[in-house]
């Protein structure tokens, strides 16, 4: 099938490889003429496991181009993917101007029935306004085409985008076209092979579907967050707690990891907007504006320990930080707690010397040159001269390293875990004092 997906951002990208790498004729549009140009040298605007030689084969071999021709991709496409950014405006809700830009965009072009399909995340209601949009065009320039509006929403995760695409869990489509569905189904067909995946329902649901699953899963993080802090002052330890509760098959292991915070593009974006959403109809979500405060508060955890240890004193300091990424496999430092770690150091007049196995050119784009950071090459360099460890992110590179190395580099013997890599009593045998998230059992004093 013809298939156009405009947006090369994290979603629209993952999805047209794979839709490519399974025979689909993909055109790609975007506004950056430099990402564009990058895409045709190879160049991936951003890290995923697995997505790099799945982009290179595929525009290789002509299944996918890279175009800032929105005329030649309107063209193009029977089924056309909107997959651009849809940021937090200033009260949090959505923003939907680059949504209705394209919805707009394929109006003026299109020359006969098109499938629009919303694959960005978006509010419940957007498809009425994209269809009243591309309306209102087509009104305009006096042309009279059919178009459906389908919800198609996305259930990727970071760092397993590809595979999440390849191999989904469902496929949710939100239309009451029967014309829509049948070339959805024939579009995604080559993952629906071993059962079927497709569940098909109203627009409204499906578009509410979306926010649901990030949201709840937001809510467990969160909730587990809760109980580490209720641990910390009971003299309980979570993960006793977290293997307890998760063999609860009603409750699972996923998702109830206690840490220093939750971050990325999806959960406190889709968090917020669903807030905001649910105050436009009059109803004041109690649970998710606690999920959101919650979080907010979890990710000044590392930094209150820190304060803690060095009774209020962080200036001069230096912090050996190990990730800086949101979570593990991405360059991703949207919402990171990384960030409010290192913000709330220097505020205090302590330096970070800081590595991350994918985000340190991220970091530098983000932050620049600055005296109190130093982005070094390896984990190990980072523990040079520094007073102690931080540990921000669960890469698995960083799962079992040198304790003697790390005991006898840093001058304190102290290591602030904020994803709970390690056993205490192990970091006890080797004289280290640990700090990790709803252990008090672990806390030394200083």
């Amino acid at each position: 099938m013809k298939v156009t997906v405009f947006g090369i951002g994290y979603v629209g990208l993952v999805q047209a490889a794979v839709l490519a790498e399974v025979g689909h004729d993909v055109v790609c549009v975007d506004v950056d003429q430099s990402k564009v140009d990058n895409l045709e040298k190879g160049i991936i605007p951003i890290y995923e496991p697995g997505l790099t030689p799945l982009v290179t084969s595929n525009f290789e071999q002509g299944r996918v181009k890279f175009t800032t021709d929105a005329e030649m991709g309107v063209t193009h496409g029977e089924v056309v993917f909107i997959a651009v950014g849809t940021p937090p405006d200033e009260d949090g809700s959505a923003d939907l101007k680059y949504v209705q830009a394209v919805a707009k965009t394929i109006a003026t072009h299109m020359q006969k029935h098109k499938i629009i399909i919303n694959k960005s995340t978006v509010p419940v209601g957007t498809a009425d306004k994209v269809i009243a949009t591309v309306s209102a065009t087509l009104n305009e320039l006096n042309k009279d085409f059919t178009f459906d509006v389908v919800s198609n929403p996305e259930f990727l995760k970071e760092g397993a985008a590809v595979n999440d695409c390849m191999r989904p869990d469902r496929i949710i489509l939100g239309t009451e076209s029967e014309f829509a569905e049948k070339k959805l189904r024939e579009l995604y067909s080559p993952f629906n092979r071993n059962h079927d995946k497709i569940i098909v329902m109203d627009v409204r649901s499906a578009e509410l579907t979306k926010y649901a699953a990030n949201c709840m899963l937001a809510t467990k993080i969160s909730f587990m967050n809760e109980m580490s802090n209720l641990a910390e002052l009971m003299g309980a330890d979570i993960e006793n707690v977290r293997k307890g509760i998760g063999s609860d098959p009603r409750i699972g292991y996923q998702f109830i990891y206690p840490g220093c915070g939750y971050g990325g593009s999806c959960f406190p974006k889709d968090v917020q907007a669903l807030v905001r959403s649910a105050n436009g109809v009059g109803y004041k979500a109690k649970i998710l504006e606690s999920v959101e405060a919650v979080n907010y508060r979890q990710k000044e955890k590392l930094f209150d320990y820190l304060m803690d240890f060095y009774k209020g004193d962080l200036k001069g300091k230096t912090i050996a930080l190990w990730g800086l990424s949101f979570k593990p496999n991405t360059d991703d430092m949207r919402e990171a707690s990384s960030r409010v770690l290192m913000e709330k150091l220097w505020e205090q007049g302590a330096k970070v010397q800081a590595f991350d196995p994918e985000a340190m050119e991220e970091t530098q784009r983000i932050y620049g040159n600055r005296s109190d950071l130093s982005l070094m090459g390896t984990k190990e360099a980072t523990l040079n001269n520094a007073d102690c460890l931080v540990i921000c992110t669960e890469w698995q590179a960083f799962r079992a390293p040198d304790f003697e190395l790390i005991k006898s580099s840093i001058k304190d013997p102290v290591v602030f875990d904020g994803r709970n890599l390690f056993e205490p009593s192990l970091m006890s045998e080797y004289g280290l004092h640990y700090y990790a998230i709803g252990r008090a059992l672990s806390v030394k004093a200083h």
